[in-house]
């Protein structure tokens, strides 16, 4: 059983799609490509077949795993999240001490994450740092490049 992860709507319709899209269209797709390779002849010396069989072992691989990610999914309801300390979901304003650069991100979960749109992976060094601290708090966390001291400006949802 896959770990429990919190998604925002948005995030667990989008892999709700993709389940759904590999179910029907991924499916026939290999479906298809399988059926034109068969019909190239001896299975026993066919390398498009084999491709073709390996291709559907991965991608039924990867629908189970959706599946079971989509089932041990949790919805965070963002209205109620408590802002007077950092969460998953969390939107946190930083500010890195030492050069005063300000930063924006929300914790997601790891399959949300996208830093250019300022989503971070709740697992990550920076989002396990912050969860829990409250601002005007500054915790010093250990990332790739060494230690790095923040400021929390800003809780929000």
């Amino acid at each position: 059983m896959a770990d429990v992860a919190y998604y925002t709507k948005e995030g667990l319709e989008r892999l709700k799609e993709e389940l759904q899209y590999l179910k029907t269209t991924g499916r026939s797709n290999i479906s298809k490509a399988i059926a034109e390779a068969r019909d190239k002849g001896d299975l026993s010396e066919n390398a498009e077949y084999d491709a073709a069989k390996e291709a559907q072992g991965l991608h039924e691989a990867k629908v189970a795993h959706l599946q079971e990610v989509v089932a041990s999914a949790r919805l965070l309801d963002e209205s109620k999240l408590d802002t007077s300390k950092v969460l998953a979901l969390s939107k946190v304003k930083i500010k890195n001490v030492k050069n005063g650069v300000v930063m924006s991100y929300q914790l997601v979960s790891e399959s949300e994450a996208d830093l250019k749109s300022g989503k971070i992976s709740v697992s990550s060094p920076i989002a396990k740092g912050l969860l829990g601290k409250k601002v005007g708090e500054t915790t010093e966390i250990t990332v790739p490049a060494g230690k790095i001291e923040f400021e929390i400006l800003e809780i929000s949802r």
